[in-house]
């Protein structure tokens, strides 16, 4: 595959993903607290998310190693970080989650797949052929510096946040509380905010095609997510904090 064909993917990926975006806006995604048996077949949500995240990095790494191109040190950085990201979301995070009994639609976890191969595929094909572009220079330009800082502080966020979910349940709880103190002070779901952030910063050090298509599809799925999430918030708790944002501090 040239590179020019693999950037018309990407480019038609991203289409999609501003396409989808209005109908995710107007349908509310059955994501935990929305799950719901309408949706079909359900699952052990833990299950669940292993089996919906594990093609990510499976897929990423096949293509990243059966490419033919020159494996550059930028190139094994950047699955370095894709790989460091998804054990974490594959494994250590459902470990985590106190969410005993909950289950989640089979669409759900199916279309998941999809969305973490092709994301895989995209870009484990550019690092796996085209990555020669990360030449001596690459660990010192401004683009690698601030799109570091921007993932490990999205990645901060996004486990920060979410440690001080999980330990809002005790052990054997299932209902829902007010999330406080951190980035909740002014936004209702930082992690999905945290992931936005370390997402973006990855195109940044990347700076291909296929990496901002993934960034784009973060923004498109988790922003309506965060949407439907706060107005949740708002009808469940009376005393809900009318000062928080959704997503953004202070503007979203």
């Amino acid at each position: 595959m040239s590179i020019h064909t693999l950037n018309i993917l990407s480019g038609i990926w991203i289409g999609i993903a501003l396409i989808t975006l209005p109908f995710l806006l107007r349908i509310t995604q059955p994501y935990g607290r929305h799950a719901s048996n309408k949706w079909g077949p359900m699952l052990s949500n833990r299950i669940g998310w292993i089996i919906q995240e594990i093609p990510s990095p499976l897929v990423l790494s096949f293509f990243f190693f059966t490419g033919s191109g020159v494996k550059s040190a930028g190139a094994w950085f950047l699955w370095s970080l894709w790989m460091l990201h998804y054990i974490n979301r594959t494994f250590i995070f459902p470990s985590r989650i106190r969410t005993s009994g909950k289950k989640i639609p089979v669409v759900i976890v199916v279309s998941a797949i999809f969305f973490n191969f092709i994301n895989g595929f995209l870009n484990g094909s550019y690092l796996g052929n085209f990555a020669e572009v990360y030449g001596k220079d690459f660990f010192t330009s401004a683009h690698f510096i601030i799109g570091l800082i921007l993932f490990i502080t999205g990645a901060v966020i996004n486990n920060y946040s979410d440690t001080q979910l999980i330990n809002l349940r005790k052990p054997g709880e299932t209902g829902y509380k007010i999330p406080r103190g951190g980035l909740f002070k002014y936004i209702s779901c930082p992690n999905h905010f945290g992931e936005i952030v370390e997402w973006l910063g990855f195109a940044v050090i990347a700076m291909s095609l296929p990496a901002w298509s993934f960034a784009i599809w973060t923004i498109c799925n988790l922003i309506p997510r965060t949407l439907d999430n706060h107005k949740w918030y708002l009808q469940k708790f009376p005393d809900y904090p009318k000062e928080r944002k959704a997503v953004i501090p202070f503007v979203l």
